[in-house]
């Protein structure tokens, strides 16, 4: 433990704008905690950041006094990557500032921001990008990690649409990278995490979409559900890309539009989001109604905002959650088999397993673009573990863990960053196959004494 001197916090409250807050301070405890209630962490000293000019003396302060560094965005990260023990946690969720210009299609986004902070200005001009499913989610960590959601089968990855973006380095350097400017690190932050540097502000290309949009949910009883994957597997390649259709399969929540019989027994969701016109959202979106006999369905037009919220009643912060992933090119009879034993087994009413369908223009960039390399990825498939009573740990743990090693056969080998939990830090040159040593050259230039480690951490060779 590296015990910081009471004149050195002293020297920072003084240097910066922002707030400096240390343990024992009225605020300290409900700052240390972050979405997963799993993670409990205590930090020596938190940075409530106004500005760059703050990032840049916490980022000195640390390195100066041999600290731990974590970056907290919007601390939704599963591995709580947000917070560190005995160190510096440099919070940047006061810094939301989201400026859209309409005209060239736009977004320049500080790292505190949300996907709603996002969206809310975004969509008051009829533009989006490609973001998470979360409304609550941090803009900066999703898309340090590669970043996908429903407009990614027609616009990309979030780092796909990333155009330039401000980063302070461990030495304390203010880079603007972009594809003519500081090429490597604006290569490596697209996927690779917050390994090199904080950044402070990311420009984004924005695409015409809604406000409305037409989508919503089918729910089908988990008795239909291999018929209905089946069908689902037949019918991807003859998609349109303004469709996605996630597929995720756990207990009924007690949704109105359900019969209340049907209610915490076990179901398959068909989740949609079409972003071409409203009037042909219909037919856009029939073939799903086909996957079976839904026991309840809600299908309408609605604004992008309220989908992009949808799920948040799902996903609110202070359970305790565990993830394993895995992405998949295809979805086996195996994996199938294997899927409906583990919802047969479902540890607790919050637990689900779901697949995320991204592909087409997500395919269609070359793996050596960009830090995020599972190009061929066409699901990423999540097992959530949540639940809320501490005691439910290691049951429901094992349920997850078990499933993660029934599915490993039928999967790509690869996982999605952003999805891995704070032990599988052995799993990080999988997560980047073969543009790891490059990253590990990326890292050997801006971080070679890895002061930005609280990650799934690409560790210098220096």
């Amino acid at each position: 433990m590296v015990i910081v001197s009471s004149s050195a916090v002293d020297e920072l409250k003084t240097a910066v704008r922002g707030q400096v807050l240390l343990p024992g301070d009225a605020s300290f405890d409900q700052a240390r905690s972050i979405w997963n209630a799993m993670i409990d962490r205590h930090p020596s000293v938190i940075l409530r950041c106004a500005g760059v000019a703050d990032v840049r003396q916490g980022v000195a302060f640390a390195r100066d006094n041999g600290l731990s560094l974590a970056i907290r965005g919007g601390g939704h990260n599963i591995g709580g990557s947000a917070l560190c023990d005995d160190g510096v946690v440099l919070d940047l969720s006061q810094m939301k500032s989201v400026h859209i210009d309409p005209t060239a299609r736009r977004a320049y986004v500080e790292p505190g921001a949300t996907l709603h902070d996002f969206d809310h200005e975004a969509q008051a001009f009829g533009l989006a990008t490609p973001l998470g499913i979360n409304s609550t989610t941090g803009v900066a960590g999703l898309t340090l990690g590669g970043g996908f959601g429903w407009l990614s089968r027609r616009y990309g990855m979030t780092i796909d649409n990333l155009v330039s973006a401000d980063v302070v380095t461990a030495e304390g350097e203010f880079l603007n990278t972009s594809a003519d400017s500081h090429e490597d690190l604006f290569w490596a932050i697209r996927g690779g995490g917050g390994n090199f540097g904080v950044v402070t502000r990311f420009e984004f290309a924005l695409h015409p979409v809604g406000p409305l949009v037409y989508g919503g949910l089918v729910v089908l009883p988990l008795t239909q559900a291999r018929d209905a994957l089946l069908k689902y597997r037949a019918a991807n390649a003859g998609m349109p890309e303004e469709l996605s259709v996630w597929a995720v399969l756990r207990l009924a929540p007690p949704l109105p539009f359900l019969p209340p019989e049907v209610h915490g027994k076990p179901v398959i969701v068909f989740a949609m989001c079409y972003t071409g016109p409203v009037e042909s959202g219909p037919a856009a979106v029939e073939f799903v109604r086909a996957f079976g006999t839904p026991v309840g369905e809600h299908l309408g037009p609605m604004p992008f905002v309220a989908w992009q919220q949808a799920f948040d009643p799902l996903l609110t912060p202070g359970a305790r959650n565990y993830w394993k992933s895995h992405n998949l090119g295809e979805i086996q009879d195996g994996l199938v088999d294997a899927l409906l034993s583990a919802i047969d087994q479902l540890p607790s009413p919050q637990c689900e397993i779901f697949f995320g369908q991204i592909g087409a223009q997500t395919q269609r960039v070359a793996v050596e673009a960009t830090a995020y390399s599972s190009r061929d990825t066409l699901y990423a498939m999540n097992v959530h573990g949540r639940w809320d009573d501490a005691s439910d740990d290691e049951r429901c743990i094992a349920w997850a863990r078990a499933f993660f090693d029934a599915a490993a056969p039928f999967a790509l080998g690869s996982v999605y960053v952003n999805f891995m939990t704070q032990e599988e830090g052995g799993r990080v040159a999988d997560a980047y196959g073969p543009n790891y040593e490059r990253l590990v050259a990326v890292k050997n230039r801006y971080d070679p004494r890895n002061l930005f480690r609280c990650n799934q951490n690409i560790r210098p060779s220096v």
